[in-house]
């Protein structure tokens, strides 16, 4: 919801990545945002201005003096509305341009008389990024403006070399757009922990106990806490969707790694979201070597492995920052008494309560939300991630 109706300016240079701008205009449409597409003349040699309007639904602004209506002088307008301008690719001419305060392409000019907030994706020759003289522009252009920067990241360039200089993701690009536009959200100055993923439980070397979560529900929750303006950490574990932009992230396997980093986080935190699928038992003794397949039955001792949210509970009087804590109640039976049950058991503010049969490892999810105060909230089948904008909408009106 982060992008719906806000004015985005993507503005495009002459380097080989401007076709992967087109999936970033596509993204920014998608997201409901409104996209005016800027793009230098130089540009216009790698992709064509039309492949983007089809996508923007808009004009595609290329030339100087153009005007958008009968009196609209093109950089004027198109600075003035934007909430975010992104620059991607940029080349090293560009950003030498934006640095010394040059405008002598609409982009420039535009960027020279906006507000706004940029977003620029470098792609270049590592030997261009590399010099002193780019990373000084680099420099130089943070002192004065609001600036973030994404990538650029290694891997193979438009000369078949490998290095630095390769344009990041649009993915992550546009996730890092989600960041900037909501850094004065609801949850400003807040920090909020999330867990998510299942934990895995060694038995050997090779075997582990785990169990079905994809980390999809706890990923989304950390993008939409970061969505609305908190400081937020993710603590996962390995093989779920890629940490969103901005996030930090600490990586862990077992229950209680996932124990000791949430109970280091929660010490400065204002919320904890506990999303992830921790393992209620462990195998009592690991083997250091592969248990060899025999002719008879393989017996496991297992024994508990910690409970975090009570550890938690038990702490809340040392936490005095800690207002709010959301647990999740993963049940196949009796989902909403079970849920009750737990919500009193850990002392949380509110807990969302699912049938895990259902959502574990699917893109939907179907939640009822419990409070403290005995109110109820069933949602309907939902994206994941906007099950997660709705929880976090309630974490908001907590804190």
């Amino acid at each position: 919801m982060i992008l719906r109706d806000k004015s985005i300016i993507l503005g495009v240079t002459g380097g080989i990545a401007a076709y992967k701008a087109v999936e970033i205009a596509s993204r920014l449409v998608k997201g409901g945002a409104q996209v005016d597409v800027v793009m230098t003349p130089a540009a216009t040699h790698f992709v064509g201005a039309l492949t983007f309007q089809a996508i923007t639904g808009r004009p595609v602004a290329i030339e100087m003096f153009a005007l958008l209506r009968e009196t609209d002088i093109a950089h004027v307008s198109l600075a003035k509305r934007a909430d975010l301008l992104i620059i991607a690719p940029l080349t090293a001419n560009t950003l030498a341009k934006l640095a010394h305060g040059l405008a002598d392409n609409l982009l420039t000019a535009v960027a020279l008389d906006t507000r706004a907030p940029l977003l620029l994706a470098p792609a270049m020759e590592s030997g261009m990024w590399e010099n002193p003289l780019t990373q000084e522009n680099l420099t130089r252009l943070r002192q004065v403006r609001d600036v973030v920067v994404v990538g650029p990241a290694t891997g193979r360039l438009a000369s078949g070399a490998m290095g630095v200089g390769r344009m990041a993701e649009p993915a992550e690009i546009v996730d890092a757009a989600r960041w900037v536009l909501g850094r004065m959200g609801l949850l400003k100055e807040k920090k909020v922990v999330v867990t998510s993923g299942g934990t895995r439980e060694p038995l050997d070397p090779v075997r582990v106990f785990t169990n079905r979560s994809s980390g999809r529900m706890g990923v989304a929750l950390a993008a939409a806490a970061r969505d609305a303006g908190a400081e937020v950490t993710l603590i996962h574990t390995s093989g779920g969707p890629p940490v969103p932009w901005g996030v930090r992230a600490v990586e862990v396997e077992t229950a209680q790694e996932m124990r000791d980093a949430v109970l280091e986080a929660v010490a400065e935190a204002d919320a904890l979201i506990m999303a992830a699928a921790v393992a209620d038992y462990r195998p009592a003794q690991t083997s250091e070597q592969k248990i060899k397949k025999t002719s008879g039955p393989l017996v496991v001792q297992m024994e508990r492995t910690p409970d975090i949210l009570a550890e938690v509970a038990a702490r809340r009087a040392e936490l005095p920052r800690l207002r709010a804590v959301i647990g999740f109640a993963a049940e196949t039976e009796h989902v909403v008494e079970n849920a009750r049950d737990k919500l009193r058991r850990k002392r949380l503010e509110l807990i969302v309560a699912n049938d895990a049969r259902a959502a574990m490892g699917a893109e939907t999810n179907q939640v009822t939300l419990i409070a403290a105060d005995g109110s109820v909230e069933e949602l309907p089948l939902l994206p994941k991630e906007q099950v997660a904008e709705r929880i976090i909408a309630r974490l908001a009106t907590l804190l």
